[in-house]
């Protein structure tokens, strides 16, 4: 029989992650990069009449003109966990007393495990990483100043298309990434404010020894 070796070139989880830290809502990569991210908000252009959706197209293709630079459009979904929210219905249902309010909870409970037996309950959002190269070693204050400018114009530009943005903070930035490594613990065992403190430790951690 032949036994299997272990890889003697063992590669941690955080060693293939590309992230030097996150600071100020900002997210600090290798080789002077900087990320911010707006969460946007959806925009259904199905629903929109023909000069509507051309209207559309003209201010995008404005907005794209105003940025430069390249962006990222990221779509992430995610399932909810739904058994912290059966939990308060139970609890609601137990301490209601009017009968028509208890058999209005009870019809809308079993609803609910109903649809869950047979679907996945999803959230879709919508995501734009900005993105900003600095010189070596530059001050992180003018980084900070030089990359909120691009968030200003960016979100003015979704404005006009009809859309809502709001940057993501440190935590939320972590808590994206912990969704793609994690996805079944992320509904379940979201980040908290120290669990961001000891990630973002490690991460400073590991950009000192590269």
């Amino acid at each position: 029989m032949f036994a299997l070796a272990k890889s003697k070139t063992k590669t941690s989880s955080r060693g293939q992650i590309a992230i030097k830290g996150v600071r100020d809502n900002i997210l600090l990569l290798p080789n002077d990069q900087y990320r911010a991210v707006l969460h946007v908000s959806s925009l259904n252009f199905e629903l929109k009449s023909e000069e509507e959706q051309d209207a559309i197209i003209d201010t995008y293709e404005s907005f794209l003109n105003s940025v430069g630079s390249n962006l990222q459009v990221l779509i992430r979904t995610r399932e909810i966990d739904m058994d912290k929210y059966l939990e308060e219905l139970t609890q609601r249902l137990d301490g209601e007393s009017e009968s028509i309010y208890r058999k209005q909870l009870k019809n809308y409970d079993e609803f609910i495990r109903s649809l869950i037996t047979t679907n996945k309950i999803l959230t879709r959002h919508f995501y734009v990483v900005i993105p900003y190269t600095a010189g070596h070693k530059a001050d992180f204050e003018l980084i900070k100043e030089q990359l909120n400018l691009k968030v200003d114009i960016v979100a003015k530009g979704m404005t006009r298309l009809g859309m809502h943005t709001r940057q993501l903070s440190s935590l939320e930035m972590l808590d994206l990434f912990y969704s793609f490594y994690n996805p079944a613990k992320s509904k379940i065992q979201p980040l908290t404010d120290q669990a961001l403190q000891l990630i973002h430790t490690a991460l400073i951690e590991k950009g000192d020894e590269s």
